[in-house]
């Protein structure tokens, strides 16, 4: 991802939480907000309750790459906040990827 499709700043984050829709399944939640950009920005967050620093920064990669082959960040204009939840660490990459693509569309 872009550093532009990123979103970054601690507001961004809290505003996308309080004011989006919220979707959850046992991996993920998701808050999704509409934004003015004319482009869609993704947050990851993972929770230190997940494991140390080497574990939630392999989460995060890993989200990271099924964000880039599930969302086209060109066509919509909306924020998403993706949270990684504990089940996160008992499913594979793959099924990860199918519950993330069930809350993204």
């Amino acid at each position: 991802m872009k550093a532009m499709y990123r979103i970054k700043k601690n507001e961004d984050f809290a505003f996308t939480v309080k004011h989006g829709t919220v979707k959850k399944n046992f991996s993920y939640v998701t808050h999704t907000k509409t934004n003015d950009l004319g482009y869609v920005r993704v947050g990851i967050s993972v929770s230190s309750r997940l494991g140390c620093a080497v574990v939630r920064n392999r989460i995060k990669r890993q989200i990271r790459a099924m964000v880039r082959e599930l969302v086209d960040f060109t066509t919509g204009s909306r924020d998403i906040v993706i949270v990684a939840k504990s089940d996160f660490k008992n499913h594979s990459f793959e099924e990860n990827k199918k519950l993330l693509a069930q809350l993204i569309a």
